[in-house]
């Protein structure tokens, strides 16, 4: 059994961790309202643009002159996951679980005979993927300056992917981040991204509302790099709200669990002190009744 002193310790040393982790929650609760805001206010841009492009990819169809990034190269041999994380931890499973989808992706590509490159946007990503394939690493973007992320950063992301692209390094290019929900659900997510892929509901109605001017060729030619900085900028909002929501339910849970363990130990010391007193007063009930 510890002492009193080491029980009394550990339960300052709890303390003081109990003060940190609710000082964490309540920094991440007001950041997640401003992330959460600016993820919610993007996806309507976002899904109407997407469907526009849906559209306008849906009348070229498989047409031999459509752009690049929406036919690909006719092949699929190798291909660029973009994973995108955090730059710091502390919240809870989001990281892993990103992290955990682009291995399962990259192990079945491999699998398939597939050559696999990555890209890391986020130092938890890079740092969790490096065991396994850190070989197959071919680039990083270091975001732990930027306090606010903003539309600059997903196009320099975009250019590089863009120029890796036409340089002809890949063949497909998918993004890895996490879709927020709420506080305590955070989707793992992958997406497409080049050649640009668009669902059959996005594509349903478009081409029947506008007509365009020049050709639906020239217009896509000139939308799809928009189109890939567009769902990279949606993928880092989506990921910094996710990380926020993460990371405040994790500080509680870790609040929590520093006051059941504060209980606990005060408890156990409590008694340890009960049982000394008793020991002193018996002795010296023990001695007087010796004289």
């Amino acid at each position: 059994m510890p002492n009193l002193k080491d029980l009394k310790n550990r339960i300052e040393s709890v303390k003081s961790t109990r003060k940190i982790t609710k000082a964490m929650q309540m920094v991440a609760a007001a950041k997640l309202r401003r992330a959460q805001d600016a993820a919610e206010a993007s996806r309507p841009y976002t899904e109407r643009f997407n469907a526009v492009m849906a559209g306008l990819a849906a009348s070229v169809g498989g047409s031999d002159s459509a752009p690049k990034l929406l036919s690909g190269t006719g092949k699929d041999d190798v291909h660029l996951l973009v994973v995108m994380t955090a730059e710091r931890g502390l919240c809870g499973g989001f990281n892993s679980n990103i992290a955990k989808l682009a291995r399962t992706h990259a192990n079945t590509l491999a699998a398939n005979g597939k050559t696999v490159k990555i890209l890391t946007v986020g130092k938890k990503g890079r740092d969790q993927l490096k065991r396994d394939w850190a070989s197959a690493f071919v680039g990083h973007v270091d975001l732990s300056e930027i306090k606010r992320v903003g539309y600059a950063d997903a196009q320099g992301i975009a250019k590089d992917v863009l120029a890796r692209f036409d340089a002809e390094e890949f063949d497909v290019a998918t993004i890895f981040y996490s879709q927020f929900e709420n506080v305590v659900s955070q989707i793992p997510t992958a997406t497409q991204i080049i050649p640009a892929s668009f669902d059959k509901a996005e594509s349903d109605g478009a081409t029947t509302l506008y007509d365009y001017e020049p050709d639906e060729e020239a217009i896509l030619a000139d939308l799809l790099p928009r189109g890939v900085a567009t769902q990279i900028f949606s993928a880092l909002l989506e990921n910094g709200a996710s990380e926020q929501g993460a990371r405040m339910s994790a500080m509680d849970n870790a609040t929590r669990n520093a006051g059941d363990m504060i209980d606990k130990l005060t408890i156990e010391y409590n008694r340890s002190r009960q049982a000394v007193i008793t020991n002193e007063l018996i002795e010296i009930i023990s001695g007087a009744e010796a004289l």
